[in-house]
């Protein structure tokens, strides 16, 4: 483990040292699991968005070749 100080403005320490009461913790301990999540959601959304930028686009074929008019584009029910 790493020591780290920080400064807060002490209504913001207050709010912290009794959301940490609240969830039977220590502020360093909150704090920690706060960034833990943090790191973590990152590393998913980071590891989502290679995954769906790998994906090779799909290419749309029209009947005889001939691409859709705007029109046929947006006349779809779930756009009415």
């Amino acid at each position: 483990m790493k020591n780290v100080t920080i400064t807060l403005p002490e209504d913001v320490a207050r709010w912290l040292r009794v959301k940490a009461a609240e969830d039977d913790r220590s502020v360093s301990r909150w704090i920690a699991e706060l960034l833990e999540r943090m790191r973590r959601q990152e590393d998913e959304y980071e590891l989502a968005m290679r995954r769906a930028l790998s994906i090779e686009p799909r290419r749309i074929t029209w009947p005889n070749g001939r691409k859709p008019t705007r029109e046929e584009l947006y006349d779809r029910p779930g756009l009415r």
